[in-house]
């Protein structure tokens, strides 16, 4: 029998009527071999769909993700009048500048996305019509006060559920005012939103952050001709700025090769080369995790570098031991937890994740959802009020685990049934063509490399 299609199959069961896809998913038999390039970063290709329809002029996208994401940002705004061409290797955006957005006729639906709607809240916030956002039953739990209450601060009129703090949502959107916000909370959804909002004011708005967070917005304003002010965690903007269409080549998300990295540390006899990977300074948290639990990890960086820094990276076999992962450092890292989480379970001694409240407010609660999962499997894993503490080296066991709807969970349960001792069952795989619709392809190749 063919080894791939014993390494996954489908199986389709009913419960209740629906239909749900579980996964079987077998150890790995050898090593991790090859090179692949992940996908598109998730984080830049909402961006470039965002900058490109507010700039005047054609914007090129290329290496754009094609997951469920990134597909809800671009026809929510092909509802608000802008024109998107999509090709095999490019999408093109014919920008309308601010003032060309249209009033939707239909409610913009955002999918499973919460940058979509965190971010098109800011955009919306000063344009003069009415709109109404909705999503799916993962967003309508995910909190939006964060956003809301600095956007009604500038003028903006929001209503929704619990006084604007989830969706749906509406918003009539017409003349800012700047402010100067001091965030409670480090996110670069909230930020980048306020940063939308500050491109349409007369005057400048000043942003505070708490700790450093991603910077793509920051970095996709000055690609797209704006100018922006950035000291420490200080950020000021002056409006009425006009944007230019741009080209831009979006680099492989870390997120994503965050999983082939971790994979390729634990599983023996592995050596992969992830090409043209994002080495953004904002999220490189999961090399510095890996180095200094004593990963085999070689960067070599692209010295034509663009406006985003990008690099091939390359992971071996390795030998880890335990840490301590908090502070400053979990802005860097947000999204790579869950499959931190993981690496932790086959490290050497305890690792103490903290001050990750962001967690539990993600696609699912993930501290919970991560330990209720990985515990499934037989690790030694424990919850805190903002984070983990792992206990390693563990064996993994066989069991019957679940995405809830999380693509990064559904990943990260992918990745452990590779050392797991039995077969794993992983139920919502669906989930993880969020980001990565080519997952289990990839992984399929480096599994079959001689």
């Amino acid at each position: 029998m063919n080894y791939l299609s014993n390494k996954l199959k489908k199986i389709e069961i009913k419960v209740m009527k629906n239909e749900m896809s579980v996964t079987e998913l077998h150890p790995a038999n050898k090593g991790l071999k090859g090179t692949i390039k992940v996908p598109g970063d998730k984080s830049i290709s909402h961006r470039a769909i965002m900058f490109g329809a507010i700039a005047n002029g054609v914007t090129i996208v290329r290496n754009f993700l094609q997951g469920a994401d990134c597909r809800s940002t671009i026809e929510c705004f092909r509802k608000l009048g802008v024109k998107i061409e999509e090709s095999i290797d490019e999408i093109r955006i014919y920008g309308t500048g601010f003032d060309g957005l249209i009033e939707p006729v239909d409610i913009l639906d955002v999918g499973n996305s919460g940058t979509t709607t965190r971010l098109i809240l800011g955009l919306l916030a000063g344009r003069p019509f009415h709109t109404v956002i909705i999503g799916d039953e993962s967003i309508a739990k995910r909190p939006m006060h964060r956003v809301t209450q600095p956007l009604q601060e500038m003028g903006a009129i929001i209503q929704g559920r619990n006084q604007g703090n989830y969706t749906p949502l509406s918003i009539v959107g017409g003349q800012l005012k700047p402010i100067q916000y001091e965030m409670p909370v480090a996110s670069a959804q909230v930020k980048s939103a306020l940063l939308l909002a500050a491109l349409q004011i007369d005057g400048e708005t000043t942003i505070i952050e708490p700790v450093s967070t991603r910077d793509h917005t920051e970095r996709m304003i000055k690609q797209f001709g704006g100018k922006i002010k950035l000291e420490q965690h200080t950020i000021k903007i002056t409006g009425k700025q006009e944007l230019h269409g741009a080209k831009i080549d979006v680099p492989g998300d870390i997120s994503s090769a965050a999983f082939f990295m971790v994979a390729a540390a634990l599983i023996n006899n592995s050596e992969v080369v992830l090409e043209n990977v994002g080495l953004n300074p904002t999220r490189i948290g999961i090399i510095e995790v890996l180095k200094e639990m004593g990963g085999d990890i070689h960067i070599e960086e692209n010295c034509d570098q663009t406006y985003e820094p990008v690099g091939n990276i390359t992971v071996k076999t390795s030998n880890l031991k335990g840490i301590e992962i908090g502070g400053d450092l979990i802005p860097r890292l947000i999204d790579e937890l869950p499959i931190i989480a993981l690496l932790a379970t086959q490290a050497e001694g305890t690792t103490i994740i903290k001050n990750a409240e962001e967690l539990k407010v993600k696609e699912t609660n993930r501290i919970d959802t991560v330990v209720k999962e990985l515990k499934t499997l037989g690790a030694d894993i424990e919850a805190t009020n903002d984070g983990m503490i792992i206990k390693g080296k563990v064996q993994l066991n066989g069991g019957h685990v679940h995405s809830h709807g999380d693509h990064r969970i559904g990943m990260m349960l992918g990745i452990a049934s590779l050392i797991s001792k039995d077969t794993v069952h992983l139920e919502g795989t669906d989930a993880i063509n969020v980001s990565y619709p080519t997952f289990f392809e990839d992984l399929h190749q480096l599994l079959a490399t001689k």
